[in-house]
């Protein structure tokens, strides 16, 4: 299983492998992104497959990354999906990907067929511009930021660019403390955030392996830009300039572009616009050669398409929804802990107290069913109630496991094979299951024979259980 672990905002830099090399032109794969929004996001991580998976709570639940290969291998991703699908699964959570790159969205719609919810949210999408066009800013529809150049070097005649240095990090403060003084006035929270980001991102340029460029005006610095090289791409993190300057922004976004994306470096990420109209139609006048989406997929499970319990007719059993007038006998035999040791599952975990009232037993097993988490179902002979089968743990490659248990004075009748083959059937054919599982303790032999009875096959073993599972072609 995967082993997520708590991510410290000064340890992101231990993703920078992965980072480095990556090519999905997603601004949120790099250090800076990590380092800077790591309040709002506090993701933890997972390294399985040679990928680093990121998963984050966002509005109350867990989403997962999209793996990202430290090589770029493709196949390697796949497994990885796989992983993060078992995982959810052994811990009865549901499935949320996020940050999805377009090229991947295709193979997980087919993985997860018509079930699944995809989301490509307009102001989290970045803005990508072939560098090409910054450092030339070549033809009539640059001619805009072309003049606001010119001005800017007639007026300025003496300026200069320059690579930043470790020593210079009291002044590049300093000229943030004056550009901040004027934002802080506009009372915008995302702005000041981001500030107070800034300043700390400022002493971690050397650790990072961060650019960054300063723009100076007679000897003063009225503009910076910091970035991060991903892959083919540089992601720019931080462009400020002085108001007063006219040409400023321009001017240091051309001047970093002829400084640092020179080689294998095609594009500039300069990242999405947070659904501020201002800034997007700023963003736009600068041609993006790409807007950048970035998908969130959500997959639903076979029983995600239950509304009722079903009710299955074997030649002696009855298999349905348990009545309220059996909440006693259910009760008695949901609540047996010596017998329900095989069952796997101590009901003391969930219950209000040591002694609950019956009902409370089969209250819980219907809360299960409407957060889709089990398919409960009572096992009636001659109309009494002798036991129970269940469908759960769903998994996302249309998967299941089942189990079942029986009153003591119901056992040895041959109703738990009847009722497992039944249920069974019921998963490959209406729920269009792939494979139903199931699995008991080496010790609980007699359970073993009812599965192998019911038509399971035996699949292997460990220190613990015995495995079994039931497909279409078994």
């Amino acid at each position: 299983m995967l082993n997520f672990q708590k991510t410290n905002k000064e340890d992101v830099v231990r993703f920078a492998p992965f980072f480095r090399g990556q090519r999905t032109h997603v601004s949120d794969f790099s250090l800076c992104y990590q380092f800077m929004w790591h309040k709002h996001f506090t993701p933890d991580f997972a390294i399985a497959e040679d990928c680093l998976i990121l998963k984050e709570i966002y509005a109350g639940k867990e989403w997962f990354h999209y793996p990202l290969s430290r090589t770029g291998d493709t196949e390697a991703e796949h497994r990885a999906v796989a992983a993060i699908e078992a995982y959810c699964r052994d811990k009865e959570i549901r499935l949320h990907f996020t940050n999805v790159p377009e090229q991947n969205v295709p193979w997980l719609v087919l993985r997860y067929g018509q079930d699944v919810a995809v989301t490509n949210i307009r102001r989290w999408r970045d803005y990508l511009y072939e560098a090409e066009s910054f450092r030339t800013y070549a033809g009539g529809k640059y001619s805009g930021q072309r003049n606001h150049v010119n001005k800017f070097i007639k007026q300025y005649p003496d300026w200069t660019f320059e690579v930043y240095r470790p020593e210079q990090e009291g002044e590049l403060v300093a000229f943030l403390h004056e550009y901040d003084a004027v934002q802080r006035a506009k009372d915008n929270y995302i702005a000041d955030e981001e500030m107070d980001e800034v300043y700390e991102l400022v002493p971690e340029i050397e650790k990072f392996g961060l650019l960054c460029g300063l723009l100076r005006a007679g000897g003063k610095i009225v503009a910076c830009s910091i970035g991060e090289i991903c892959g083919d791409m540089v992601v720019v993190h931080v462009e400020k300039a002085l108001r007063g300057y006219e040409g400023a922004y321009p001017m240091v976004a051309h001047q970093f572009a002829l400084k640092f994306t020179d080689g294998d470096i095609k594009y500039l990420n300069r990242m999405d616009d947070a659904g501020d109209m201002g800034l997007r139609k700023s963003k736009l006048q600068y041609l993006p050669c790409e807007i950048v989406g970035k998908y969130n997929i959500s997959p639903r499970r076979a029983i995600d398409r239950v509304a009722h319990l079903p009710q299955l007719r074997t030649e002696r059993l009855l298999l349905s929804p348990v009545r309220d007038e059996d909440a006693d006998v259910y009760a008695r035999l949901a609540g047996d802990m010596e017998r329900n040791r095989w069952w796997g599952y101590d009901w003391h975990e969930d219950a209000p107290s040591d002694t609950p009232q019956a009902g409370w037993f089969l209250t819980f097993a219907r809360e299960l069913f409407r957060e889709k988490m089990e398919i409960p179902l009572g096992i009636y002979a001659d109309g009494a109630l002798v036991g129970e089968v269940v469908l759960h743990r769903f998994g996302y490659a249309a998967e299941a496991e089942i189990g079942m248990r029986l009153l003591p004075e119901a056992e040895g009748k041959g109703y738990a094979a009847e009722a497992v083959r039944a249920l069974c059937e019921y998963a490959l054919s209406k729920l269009e299951l792939e494979c139903v599982q199931a699995k008991c303790f080496h010790e609980n032999a007699r359970s073993g024979r009812s599965l192998l009875l019911a038509g399971m096959r035996k699949t292997g073993e460990d220190a613990t259980y015995v495995y079994f599972e039931m497909t279409p072609k078994t």
